[in-house]
């Protein structure tokens, strides 16, 4: 099980400490220091849909140029989650197949 994410985000501690409390095993990969690939980007799209990816409400979004924002599609959206991960909704948790985006107690209650 890899939780996906940045150290500093008050959502990534909070699923932090349910899986520890839990004992749930986890390893913690940090999308600003260890980078993410395409291909896994990707993958995650497929599953789960650019739209649920991409963290229209935090800072970087509202950073981004308005006719960018008003232009996105599934390809401009992988190219600025690469250059700019801070704008994925985090945390991603991926178990297996399975692929959770953001922290929901009951979605994690349901970990095997």
């Amino acid at each position: 099980m890899i939780l996906h994410g940045i150290p500093n985000c008050d959502t990534i501690r909070k699923a932090k400490k349910w899986l520890e409390s839990h004992g749930i095993d986890y390893q913690f990969h940090d999308f600003r220091k260890d980078g993410l690939e395409r291909k896994t980007l990707e993958k995650w799209v497929k599953q789960t849909g650019w739209e649920v990816l991409l963290n229209r409400r935090g800072t970087t979004w509202r950073q981004l140029p308005a006719e960018t924002k008003e232009s996105i599609d599934e390809s401009s959206a992988i190219d600025i989650m690469l250059e700019s991960p801070a704008i994925i909704k985090r945390p991603v948790l991926v178990n297996g197949k399975q692929i959770i985006v953001g922290f929901n107690e009951e979605q994690y209650k349901q970990l095997g």
